[in-house]
């Protein structure tokens, strides 16, 4: 791609592109800092440094994935055009100085190049001879620090490097020549690249001059939901390493520094560390469900079971939108996100705002769908002060009045598949409903085979139920979760229907709210942590476990 070259009556150089080292960290996307993520959106081209680089540039950016069309080539797609460093068109690794080549080849084309890197570019990286490729080729670049697996990694499993006793830090990178007996004294060593050569390595610091007995920690793929470390001996890590099948990526720690992860172990000891959760919701409504999860220490993974889909005949809502404009209602109840956002769409299908809705008061069946109304500029008039559901909203629900309520009628958007109570007990009140479909939900298409097989062969740890409709739509196209796997939902009747199902609920949402929901499976996975430890058991997730008795858990 070129950029900023201009037309005149005399020929000018191209010009230069500019290159942004940026570190991404040692694995978890969070640690990108806020200036790594501002440059991956201006840039137009990205050079990777390993495999699950792509996925990350997609992730941040919003991007789809590429779709390879017909004639085997991928489908051009939005964002920048992301670019293999890791291996050139030969499938072999690229050698520093062929990185460096292929980076000043695109930055010489005018383009702003990001060289995205593990950890930080200028500490055990080599940021530093693609940089001088830079200075000789006369691109400008910039360097953007990242956080370093060397502290990032020993933090995460709860050992400080640092502390008032202890101030001195090696960081070693593991080799051949290594000369392993200026490191006999006591100060706390890094070893980067040791998990082959632990043995070794341990033997000779004994040798130096260190005890036996000098704590050990090796944590593999540090900073992620797959991190696990060992925690052993100079004499005994050799062993316990092969044991626990500990394999690159990983960081060692040697020193009395080790001994503070029993207390300051916080990563690998969240509620749901490492759990793998199955969230069968609608792809727009898993964000901030998935997200919660992630804080908790889980892996979700969306599963589409629902389907939104605008309304098959249009008319009624076109003609109570038309209605809602010329005052012909005294209410409009929203009874999900879903339908704020089929309103909204039509109001900008017909060129309205929120001003349409002066004189209209609005209710919501609860806190979620009144901060979707909050967005769009407009103060809900009713929220349920009791339970979050259309019974909590009748029960709040004012009677008719003919001398203060000069229209009795309001609009109901809903969903096709509502059920009749709401409007049966608003016209107990002597109001007059218009109930409206404003959009369907539909049955998604199955998931992948691997996903199916999971779901039936207890590789979840966990699944959470949102609706009545994601219990059954997921079972429809993937079948019943394994006995083994914890079932946590958000309400009665979402429980209802899973026990209908043949499931068996473990955890009940003390309220019909997302967050709340997983708070709860957090609550329960935090209890089942600790009675393991209580039995002096490992801890294991449900997944690694046979199935056994389960009891019911509500959240306090």
């Amino acid at each position: 791609m070129t950029r900023g070259k201009t037309t005149t009556a005399t020929t000018q150089a191209p010009s230069r592109g500019w290159v942004s080292f940026v570190g991404s960290g040692p694995g978890d996307p969070g640690l990108l800092t806020v200036r790594a993520v501002d440059l991956l959106r201006q840039a137009d081209v990205v050079v990777t440094e390993v495999p699950e680089h792509e996925s990350l540039v997609r992730t941040l950016l919003g991007l789809p994935e590429p779709v390879v069309g017909e004639d085997g080539q991928p489908t051009p797609v939005p964002g920048p055009e992301i670019v293999d460093g890791g291996f050139g068109e030969d499938g072999q690794p690229l050698t520093h100085a062929a990185r460096a080549k292929v980076v000043v080849k695109h930055a010489k084309k005018g383009a702003r190049v990001v060289r995205l890197m593990t950890g930080d570019p200028f500490l055990y990286a080599s940021g530093p001879e693609e940089a001088q490729a830079c200075v000789r080729a006369g691109i400008g670049f910039e360097i953007v620090p990242g956080v370093s697996s060397v502290s990032a990694v020993p933090a995460y499993a709860g050992i400080p490097l640092t502390t008032k006793d202890n101030r001195e830090v090696a960081v070693v990178t593991c080799g051949e020549k290594v000369d392993w007996s200026q490191y006999a004294d006591r100060r706390t060593l890094v070893l980067l690249s040791a998990v082959g050569m632990i043995g070794d390595i341990s033997k000779a610091l004994v040798d130096a001059g260190r005890s036996p007995k000098t704590p050990v920690a090796m944590t593999r793929v540090g900073t992620t939901t797959e991190q696990a470390t060992v925690t052993s001996t100079l004499e005994h890590i050799a062993a316990d390493a092969r044991t626990a099948r500990m394999a690159p990526p990983a960081v060692t720690v040697v020193g009395d520094v080790v001994d503070l992860r029993e207390t300051l172990s916080w990563f690998e000891t969240k509620p749901l560390f490492g759990w793998r959760v199955l969230v069968p919701r609608t792809k727009e409504q898993a964000g901030t469900l998935s997200q919660r999860l992630r804080g908790y220490g889980a892996v979700p993974e969306e599963v589409p079971t629902i389907s939104v889909e605008p309304p098959r005949n249009p008319l009624q809502m076109d003609k109570a939108i038309r209605g809602l404009v010329e005052g012909r209602y005294e209410w409009i109840a929203f009874t999900s996100v879903n339908a704020v956002k089929a309103v909204r769409e039509k109001f900008e299908e017909y060129g309205l705002d929120a001003r349409a809705f002066s004189g209209l008061k609005i209710a919501a069946v609860g806190d979620k769908t009144a901060q979707a109304i909050a967005a769009w500029g407009l103060r809900a008039d009713l929220v349920p002060s009791g339970e979050q559901s259309a019974a909590g909203l009748l029960a709040d629900w004012p009677e008719y009045d003919e001398v203060l309520d000069p229209i009795n009628r309001v609009f109901l958007p809903r969903a096709d598949i509502a059920t009749e109570n709401l409007v049966a007990g608003l016209i107990d009140l002597g109001w007059e409903c218009d109930d409206v479909t404003a959009y369907r939900t539909v049955r998604a298409t199955p998931p992948p085979a691997p996903t199916r097989d999971a779901i039936k062969t207890g590789k979840f740890d966990a699944v959470v139920f949102t609706s009545s409709s994601t219990v059954r739509n997921l079972v429809g196209i993937a079948g019943k979760p394994h006995p083994s796997t914890i079932i946590a939902v958000i309400g009665p009747a979402t429980a209802k229907t899973a026990e209908e199902h043949g499931l068996r609920v473990d955890v009940l949402s003390p309220k019909p709210d997302v967050e709340e929901l997983v708070d709860a499976l957090a609550d329960f996975g935090a209890s089942r942590r600790l009675s393991m430890l209580e039995a002096g058991q490992p801890v294991t997730k449900p997944s690694e476990r046979k199935p056994s008795a389960r009891r019911k858990v509500r959240a306090e």
